[in-house]
């Protein structure tokens, strides 16, 4: 709460800084604060909870007062600063476009004057920076990244080749200068970062990463199936060319607060892909792979369509041949946590096994409990009734089917999770072994020391890895080939 905007000049004590933006009548708005690569212009976008919603300020830099404007007023739309040159500010926006678009702002006159350069496309924009003298504008296209590049008045300059099909991060750079960087991965390439000549776009490997497997030995095929109510659902499947005939199968998914889940690798994933096993991410609802109408369309009150896409995925990969019925596994974590504990009360016979990882399984006590108050963009609000009534409908503590036979369910959470509590986790399995659920296990593993993901050793997180796969490994009748 009250979040503050200080100013720190290097070399000072801290004791001197100042602050220099605050907004004590919305003591729930938080703030981030970003300067122009000239140091022209501080801006301030302010935000409240998990929607990317914002308001925006700006101040001058120099002047010392640090008197700011507000140049978006309302939380209404997304604004996201991409750079500023003089007094001209770029930004990626979803004001009257879902799938967003480039504004530039005019900062000369009287008056901010907005002008928007690159017009909402048919696919989602996910982000921009301008370097060298270029406007590099990333695309999210069927789940793929695009980049294409445009002039600083939003004249189109064609696409910018990408290594291959995967998934773009951190492209950065400077206006003025023509070198810039990203990241680039994908299912079965590491995290690789290439440098790029802005002038001609050409790029080539800056550093790589040393592979002990064979990427070629690895196929992987985007597939579209229909959801219950016949929308097309983007999926991933990843295995090796040898695995011929159906093979123990994880299905991951997410489907809520606006994330995406493009194309990444996963040294842990790998490991169970080597093993002769399939691997299956579906794009699912309440996500952000096609714009704020698939993040609408499973959230709140549409929640369920989250769910129905999910099983329809492992109807798909069982009658395509992918996984035989007795081999299909479900993760997901956090927010996919709630997914797999949902899917698994309705659809108990669809998996051999379940990974409810770090998951939100109390959906009418979820905002009482540290971050949760923010998520109510996404679920609802249980002390609204017409809320209540839709999440009482999946929570997953409170759909447990007594006496009815339920995959191998693994629960990890661990001790000090202070973004989804680890009570969730702790009730849920508890609920689940209280039900009489059949001849198969349902457990929980709880992490010591350690919170919801970021910053886990490695050492942990191939303890934990190991112990999840050789469990879903168990359940799905996986056996390590040669």
């Amino acid at each position: 709460y009250n979040q503050t905007v200080w100013y720190h000049k290097l070399g000072t004590p801290q004791s001197a800084d100042r602050p220099v933006f605050a907004t004590p009548e919305h003591p729930k708005w938080g703030h981030v604060a970003q300067v122009t690569s000239d140091a022209r212009w501080m801006v301030v976008t302010s935000h409240e909870g998990t929607d990317p919603l914002a308001t925006v300020a700006i101040a001058p830099i120099g002047k010392g007062d640090w008197k700011t404007l507000a140049l978006i007023g309302e939380m209404t739309a997304q604004w996201d600063l991409i750079e500023g040159i003089g007094d001209v500010l770029w930004f990626v926006s979803s004001k009257n476009a879902p799938l967003k678009k480039v504004v530039k702002v005019d900062l000369s006159g009287a008056e901010p004057v907005f002008t928007t350069i690159v017009e909402q496309s048919d696919a989602n924009l996910e982000g921009a920076r301008i370097i060298g003298d270029k406007l590099f504008v990333e695309y999210l296209r069927d789940v793929k990244s695009q980049v294409q590049m445009f002039t600083l008045d939003g004249k189109p300059l064609g696409d910018m080749t990408l290594p291959g099909v995967g998934s773009l991060a951190g492209l950065s750079g400077k206006p003025g200068h023509d070198t810039g960087y990203f990241g680039f991965t994908s299912f079965t390439t590491p995290g690789t970062v290439y440098s790029f000549d802005a002038s001609t776009a050409k790029s080539s490997v800056w550093q790589k990463v040393p592979l002990k497997f064979d990427p070629d030995a690895y196929t992987v095929e985007q597939v579209f199936y229909p959801s219950k109510d016949g929308t097309k659902i983007p999926m991933f499947v990843v295995k090796r060319k040898d695995a011929t005939g159906p093979v123990p199968t994880i299905l991951y998914g997410y489907g809520g607060f606006n994330i995406s889940l493009p194309p990444a690798f996963s040294a842990a994933r790998m490991a169970w892909l080597e093993s002769g096993g399939a691997y299956a991410v579906a794009n699912l609802r309440g996500g952000g792979e096609y714009g704020d109408a698939w993040h609408d369309a499973g959230r709140r009150a549409r929640k369920q369509n989250v769910f129905d896409d999910f099983i329809a995925a492992g109807e798909w990969l069982i009658a395509k041949g992918v996984t035989p019925k007795t081999g299909l596994a479900v993760e997901g974590g956090s927010n996919g946590g709630l997914l797999v504990g949902a899917v698994v009360n309705q659809r108990p016979d669809l998996f051999a096994a379940a990974h409810p990882a770090v998951g939100v399984m109390d959906m009418l006590r979820f905002d009482r409990f540290t971050a949760g108050r923010y998520w109510t963009d996404d679920y609802g609000t249980p002390a609204v009734e017409a809320d209540w009534r839709v999440l009482r409908a999946y929570s997953p503590y409170h759909n447990v089917k007594s006496g009815t036979p339920y995959p191998a369910v693994l629960v990890t959470t661990a001790d000090t999770d202070d973004r989804v509590v680890p009570g969730h986790s702790f009730k849920y399995a508890a609920a689940l072994q209280a039900a009489g659920l059949g001849p198969k296990p349902q457990l929980i593993r709880i992490e010591t020391r350690a919170g919801h993901g970021s910053g886990k050793p490695v050492s942990k997180q191939i303890e934990e890895t190991a112990d999840v796969f050789a469990f879903l490994a168990h359940w799905t009748g996986l056996k390590p080939q040669d």
